[in-house]
């Protein structure tokens, strides 16, 4: 049936160009959206719109036609005895349903009332060889959706809708930064080590450079070398890569906005993170409440905070600071005891094990917003160990739904603790570990010029964005997710 009509629109654009028209125009000028012109007087004359044919309905000498561009929808009618000579029959002829036109002419009302354009005159501006999908079938499949997502923002009500508020959610990020004192950056995406989280990274080969490079983790590192030069609060909107597995909330390719700020701690980072995420939730929904299924989660007032330590004890009855031997084989030994399985967790180091075993018992059952704090040092290789206890770090995550949507802490400014920390990871990577960290001797020299206290943070914008969208798969708020080619 596809392939049947696109040989007769081949046709058609044949006999197109025989008598003169070119089927593919350079320009239109418009001077009114479709929106915009549904919401004229009737009796406005030289409206000039443009969009795709969405629906075609033939009456003798009337032609009824619906436009549709990004604003919405528009009818359009053709008179034989009104429309120049010759246009009535092309139209008739050959436009088809997604071709692109251009029209200028009046407005008025229908008998039953619908706003419609008066067709004057009209162009051909694209012809489409493919026939849309049916309508009342449209595009249901979810394959399909990602891998023709073109077709899905045409025919499906509410796609377009969907991204564009996922770029007014940006913007009320950027905007809330910006009014407090942050400036925009960019950072490398290929990098000679992998940093900046914990994570397996993708590798690619420089050939000039005879030098293999990493995608970007995160962009962690080299933001503190913007604070190490003197920008004091600075952001990034990073797309950034991680060789990992593949389920709704989390994907390879994904955007994370990260900021520092120089002379905070974690503490007055936690009240500006929530304060922006009251303020973007607000701005963008009306209040501060979003419905997610049929939970409903409320970013305003008081957010619960929890330990890691303190959650591990309710949850799976293991206090992570008194198993035996203070290692990852006394907690092996513990998680046994309790019939806790982790996978791979002889190949984990105490802060990983720990991390795998939140995920499993904890996490799932987090509604949130959620305050998750002190997390154990091994845990977080760039954070700064908190004064009061050397075996946690000041660090926090804020969770939602289950899923970690910012991470965050005061950062390590010590080089020598650093160092230290570095080499640890580096073992951890000599021993089979692909998440973790090499030595970065370059950010390390960095280090050693000084930095003042810095509190960071990564804030996941996908998993963000589908609270707010109320989508359970990343893949729904992203326009071309990642597919395996066909």
């Amino acid at each position: 049936m596809g392939n049947d009509e696109r040989e007769v629109r081949l046709k058609k654009i044949e006999e197109i160009r025989k008598i003169g028209v070119f089927p593919y125009k350079d320009r239109f000028e418009r001077n009114r959206t479709l929106l915009e012109a549904g919401g004229l007087a009737v009796g406005t004359e030289n409206v000039r719109i443009a969009g795709r044919v969405m629906t075609i309905r033939k009456f003798g000498k009337l032609i009824f036609a619906t436009l549709k561009d990004n604003t919405g929808k528009l009818q359009i009618a053709l008179q034989a005895q009104e429309i120049e000579a010759g246009l009535f029959s092309f139209f008739k002829k050959y436009i088809d349903i997604g071709d692109f036109v251009g029209a200028a002419g009046s407005i008025f009302k229908t008998k039953l009332g619908e706003v419609t354009l008066d067709v004057g005159r009209f162009e051909l501006l694209s012809k489409a060889l493919r026939p849309l999908p049916e309508k009342w079938h449209g595009l249901q499949e979810r394959e399909l959706l990602y891998r023709r997502r073109y077709l899905d923002l045409c025919m499906n009500e509410g796609t377009l809708e969907k991204f564009e508020k996922r770029t007014r959610i940006i913007r009320a990020m950027r905007d809330y930064l910006d009014r407090h004192g942050f400036i925009e950056v960019e950072t490398p995406v290929l990098q000679t080590k992998p940093s900046g989280a914990i994570a397996t990274p993708f590798t690619t080969h420089h050939n000039a450079l005879d030098l293999d490079l990493y995608l970007r983790i995160a962009p962690e590192t080299y933001l503190k070398r913007c604070i190490a030069g003197g920008l004091d609060r600075v952001y990034e909107f990073a797309r950034c890569f991680r060789n990992e597995g593949i389920d709704p909330s989390h994907l390879q390719d994904f955007t994370l906005l990260e900021w520092y700020a120089a002379f905070w701690n974690y503490s007055d980072n936690m009240k500006f993170t929530k304060e922006l995420i009251a303020d973007v939730v607000s701005a963008v929904n009306g209040k501060t409440e979003v419905t997610f299924g049929e939970k409903k989660i409320d970013f305003g007032g008081e957010w619960e905070t929890w330990s890691v330590r303190d959650l591990l004890l309710r949850d799976a009855g293991i206090d992570i600071f008194q198993v035996e031997g203070g290692d990852e084989r006394g907690l092996r030994k513990a998680l046994d005891e309790r019939g806790i399985e982790i996978e791979d967790s002889d190949k984990m180091g105490f802060g990983p094990l720990v991390d795998a075993l939140y995920k499993k018992v904890s996490r799932p059952n987090l509604d949130g917003p959620v305050f998750l704090i002190h997390h154990p040092i091994g845990l977080s290789p760039l954070s700064r160990k908190n004064d009061e206890d050397a075996r946690v770090t000041d660090r926090f995550q804020v969770v939602v739904n289950g899923w970690e949507i910012v991470n965050a802490y005061s950062e390590l400014v010590d080089p020598v603790d650093q160092r230290e920390r570095f080499e640890t990871q580096a073992e951890l990577r000599r021993r089979g570990d692909a998440e973790a960290m090499p030595v970065d001797e370059d950010f390390l020299e960095a280090m050693e010029y000084g930095m003042p206290p810095i509190s960071g943070l990564g804030l996941g914008v996908d998993r963000f964005v589908a609270l707010l969208l109320n989508e359970e798969n990343l893949r729904d708020v992203i326009l071309f997710p990642l597919m395996r080619p066909l």
